[in-house]
């Protein structure tokens, strides 16, 4: 297991470049099973997790070349749906969360899709109850072998469209029945949608391979089901959740850093999310300059003088995954902060790592904590952590490179599952980071 060595402290300063976003690649990668046609996707993160679910789709026959940094053509006109009942298909997708959304366009071209259960991150409780209700809804039937928790969906004689609730706003739920019901006969409409960037970014490449699909960017969808789908060149956003995570990077580590090319149109109210600690954020042309924050950053109450509240919520509010990040940046705020993490009752457990290193937080509940900020008037101590999840793991960092000291990280492929080449991409702004 790799491990990075963090000497914190030091002020960092230059340009940084978000990657492409993983969350969108992992929809746009399934999205090519839908066609015999090639498709060209560029912006491809090159990260644990994309990787993985890449190997799974030339395993599953699809032909694949890399074209250059981040760019890739796929085409399945030759997939082996087979695959999906061996040993090897079951250990390989159950690594891999992601892998479950390709069992909509697998469904919709095929008439059938198997999954094992996914693995991903230990936040708690991830249901996939949505993804299967809605492929029910579709005329499929479902199967569930519990003994090696396989998942099956099949209906031989095509997809019919449907209307349908579904019971949350589920990101990869909504992509997966979306997948499924554009090759489905009639019009199916989807209420209480996801809605995030990265469904829109979907819903945007499948109309461009002849799809008709409605309502794109509200939770309501429309989708008239087509015979087939036909090639497209797709590129994929850069990743809002790293770019929070170099926001909370700049703020703790008291650094001047320019984040380029962030399409702003996308972040939502992620910048006014971290205004509302205190942190100056400015926008230049499609980039974001946060400038050295010297004298700390002040936490704004709300109006009635109450502590500020931030907890996450389905797009447009704020997104879960930066939760951790708003949590160690609050840490060295000037003032008091709390953090409601709604929808994983696990997210918050890596709170305790932060304690040991000094910070004051009071975790309340599985869903809550408390943090009073230092104002750098103290400093967080370094200290030996492992990561827990990507998320968190990054957090963690932030907090090594800004604490007094040396800190080892753990367990950095939690890390490395979604951050591309994070520490040569630290190195090049300044930082003092070694993987080992």
């Amino acid at each position: 297991m790799g491990i990075f060595k963090i000497e914190g402290g030091i002020s960092l300063k230059g340009e940084i470049t978000p990657q492409g976003a993983k969350n969108e690649a992992l929809q746009i990668l399934c999205a090519v099973l839908l066609t015999p046609e090639k498709v060209i996707i560029n912006n491809i993160p090159d990260i644990i997790d994309i990787n993985k679910l890449i190997t799974l789709l030339g395993n599953l026959g699809v032909k694949i070349q890399k074209t250059g940094s981040g760019s890739y053509t796929f085409q399945a006109d030759e997939v082996n749906i087979q695959y999906l009942e061996t040993e090897a298909f079951k250990k390989e997708g159950g690594s891999l969360r992601g892998s479950i959304m390709i069992v909509g366009p697998l469904l919709a071209r095929f008439g059938k899709g198997y999954i094992p259960k996914p693995g991903g991150d230990k936040i708690g409780r991830r249901r996939l109850d949505t993804h299967f209700e809605g492929f029910i809804n579709l005329g499929a039937k479902f199967r569930y072998n519990r003994e090696d928790h396989f998942y099956g969906v099949e209906a031989p004689k095509g997809l019919k469209g449907a209307d349908m609730l579904l019971d949350e706003a589920s990101v990869t739920g909504t992509a997966n029945i979306v997948m499924a019901a554009v090759l489905a006969k009639g019009k199916t409409t989807v209420y209480n949608a996801a809605c995030e960037p990265y469904l829109q970014q979907l819903c945007k490449m499948l109309n461009s391979m002849g799809a008709k699909i409605t309502g794109v960017g509200s939770n309501l969808l429309t989708i008239e089901g087509v015979e087939s789908l036909g090639g497209c060149e797709h590129r994929i956003l850069p990743d809002m959740i790293e770019i929070g995570s170099w926001i909370g990077l700049a703020a703790m580590t008291k650094s001047e850093i320019t984040i380029k090319d962030v399409s702003w149109e996308n972040l939502g109210v992620i910048p006014n999310t971290f205004r509302k600690l205190g942190i100056t954020l400015e926008k230049r042309g499609d980039d974001i300059y946060i400038p050295a924050h010297v004298d700390g950053y002040e936490v704004k109450t709300d109006i009635d003088g109450s502590i500020l509240t931030i907890a996450d919520a389905p797009w447009p509010g704020f997104t879960p995954d930066l939760l951790s990040i708003v949590l160690v940046v609050a840490t060295q705020a000037r003032g008091d902060v709390l953090i409601h993490q709604k929808m994983f009752e696990s997210r918050l457990f890596f709170v305790d790592k932060l304690i040991d290193m000094g910070a004051k937080i009071m975790l309340c509940d599985p869903h809550r904590a408390v943090v009073m900020g230092h104002d750098f008037k103290s400093q967080l101590k370094a200290t030996t952590m492992s990561s827990p999840d990507i998320r968190a793991g990054i957090s963690l960092l932030i907090a090594a490179l800004s604490a007094k000291g040396t800190s080892t990280i753990q367990n950095i492929e939690q890390i490395d599952r979604g951050y591309e080449r994070i520490d040569e991409r630290l190195r090049a702004i300044g930082a003092n980071i070694i993987r080992a």
